[in-house]
């Protein structure tokens, strides 16, 4: 709402104007037409990238890329983006993709909302027909490195009462792993995929074997880490953990 507000008195304003410097780099977006963009299960985070250096456009609207031009020689805070193209493949979901690309056709302006957001205009100044907001720069496994709260496992939130509160703590140098599923300790070794640099997983993960109050906690734990093969970023910031049918099976929260 805060960035749909600022976005109509911004597309038409010289407060915030804006120069082809400030759309440099690439974008997540994070709302359509006034609608806070929310992936599906396994669906990619939709974004854009700018390369102001030779005019051209790159991206992901959901499922498939996105690649295209726009002219440098433009007035400031003008670009048309109505000839983008994709790939085409087909999707469980496409109705975000589908909105997406029909907001980036109609595209003829853009201006700055603050230094991590940017509006995306049509013709009509009434509101942004895009929010973006700067791209977090990518994880990497180095930055699972440490202590994390365990705050979901298997699509159910931990409470936060539990005596033992659930937690993994990663070495990456080391290539351990060590933790508490929500009363026994496990440890374990850390396998990544070379080539793939959101590949990780945790084999033969060994566990104490005490008799648990909160068992149901603690196998959801168990199964989440050891079915995991890939990591990626929330919105939240959390780290999510995911199953080769890419389902996010654990949350963390440093």
């Amino acid at each position: 709402m805060a960035a749909t507000v600022a976005g109509i008195s911004s597309c038409g304003s010289t407060k915030s104007a804006a120069t082809l410097t400030d759309i440099s780099g690439e974008w997540d977006i994070v709302e359509v037409r006034g609608v806070a963009v929310a992936p599906i299960a396994g669906q990619a985070q939709p974004f854009i990238g700018f390369d102001t250096d030779n005019g051209r456009v790159s991206g992901n609207a959901g499922c498939n890329r996105i690649a295209g031009s726009f002219k440098l020689e433009a007035a400031p805070g003008t670009i048309d983006l109505s000839g983008l193209g994709t790939t085409r493949m087909m999707c469980p979901d496409m109705a975000l993709e589908d909105n997406v690309l029909s907001a980036l056709r109609q595209v003829k302006k853009y201006a700055k909302l603050s230094e991590q957001e940017l509006a995306l205009c049509g013709n009509s100044l009434k509101r942004p027909v895009l929010v973006l907001r700067r791209k977090v720069p990518a994880l990497t496994v180095a930055d699972l490195n440490g202590r994390w709260r365990i705050v979901e496992a298997c699509g159910v939130a931990v409470s936060e009462g539990m005596e033992s509160q659930p937690f993994v703590e990663i070495d990456v140098a080391e290539g351990r792993v060590h933790g508490n599923a929500g009363c026994n300790v496990f440890n374990g070794g850390i396998v990544t995929e070379e080539g793939n640099t959101t590949s990780i997983s945790f084999p033969q993960l060994i566990t104490t074997m005490m008799a648990c109050p909160d068992i149901e906690v603690e196998d959801r734990v168990k199964k989440g880490l050891t079915t995991t093969v890939s990591f990626g970023r929330l919105a939240n910031g959390n780290v999510g953990l995911y199953d080769a049918a890419n389902t996010l099976v654990v949350v963390l929260e440093r």
